[in-house]
């Protein structure tokens, strides 16, 4: 009997999708130590689905272990002062006028997530709403972060990837507008993701040489799909209460695409779907703009 009972509880338990390494993180904020959070592979958790067209790698569900989201454990976030980073940023950000900034923003970051992540844990093995919720910590934590760390750069990523997960949120607890969330996320990503090539431009900040630009964690699209996103994120989400100031953006999108798919040949830097996306999305922008009244954009 007692066999049949240790069983049954082998069986109803849920198979690991993550485990906690034996090496603890370090805060560089506060200085405190915490577990580190990885995610498992093998076994079939990652079946690897389409790729969309904002280079989103999508995965199928397994009957073992459902639905799962590899996203959330790219970054960590101490339970302590709520400061949160791509987990290289832990031991790689050092400059201390930036953390004493991070620090004294502690409660003003956790009231902030808890507003539209209530009820996140920073402790527990981490759920689709832990993960988001950590997300937009490490946008807050950026937020405070001197440039020379590239901070435009990854919030560009981090709102991105908040807005692709948040999407998913709503599909597992609609009415709780999150797809409402999704919207401004992805907006914000419009504003950074254009305003980091403002930035690599004027060489305020070196944008294009941060290491992994994802903007997915399965593939790093590098510059070129940064330039990409600007112009499809513009197109998907932008404003267009301005019709002249949109087609004047789609219409410098369109020329930044063309360069990206010149030469029109598959290399490392130019991977085929970043091609095969561009040039779809060049045809999107051309049908929109030849569909507009003529604008002088001079």
């Amino acid at each position: 009997m007692a066999v049949s009972k240790s069983k049954n509880k082998t069986e109803g338990k849920k198979p690991a999708i993550s485990y906690w390494s034996k090496k603890k993180c370090t805060c560089p904020v506060c200085n405190k130590e915490f577990q580190r959070e990885e995610m498992l592979s093998g076994n079939g958790r990652m079946n690897a689905g389409k790729l969309t067209d904002e280079l989103h790698r999508l995965y199928i569900p397994s009957a073992k272990f459902g639905k799962i989201y590899p996203l959330i454990y790219t970054i960590g976030a101490c339970p302590n002062c709520h400061a949160a980073f791509f987990w290289n940023d832990f031991t790689d950000i050092k400059d201390e006028k930036s953390l004493k900034r991070i620090y004294s923003k502690t409660e003003e970051r956790k009231e902030c997530v808890n507003s539209i992540f209530p009820y996140y844990d920073l402790t527990r093995n981490r759920t689709l709403l832990d993960g988001a919720a950590m997300y937009y910590l490490a946008i807050l934590t950026y937020d405070e972060d001197d440039l020379s760390y590239l901070p435009t750069m990854k919030r560009a990523i981090l709102t991105l990837r908040l807005a692709w997960l948040c999407q998913e949120l709503e599909e597992e607890c609609p009415g709780h507008n999150f797809n409402v969330v999704s919207d401004i996320f992805y907006r914000k990503a419009i504003f950074f993701y254009q305003q980091a090539v403002i930035n690599e431009t004027a060489r305020v900040e070196k944008s294009s040489t941060l290491a992994n630009m994802g903007p997915d964690s399965d593939k790093n699209y590098g510059w070129d799909g940064v330039i990409y996103l600007c112009g499809l994120l513009e197109y998907k989400y932008g404003q267009t209460e301005d019709i002249s100031l949109r087609l004047k953006k789609l219409d410098e999108s369109k020329i930044a695409i063309a360069r990206i798919f010149g030469l029109g040949k598959t290399t490392k830097e130019k991977p085929g779907p970043l091609l095969e996306h561009s040039r779809n999305l060049y045809e999107q922008l051309t049908k929109e703009l030849e569909n507009s009244q003529t604008i002088d954009f001079s």
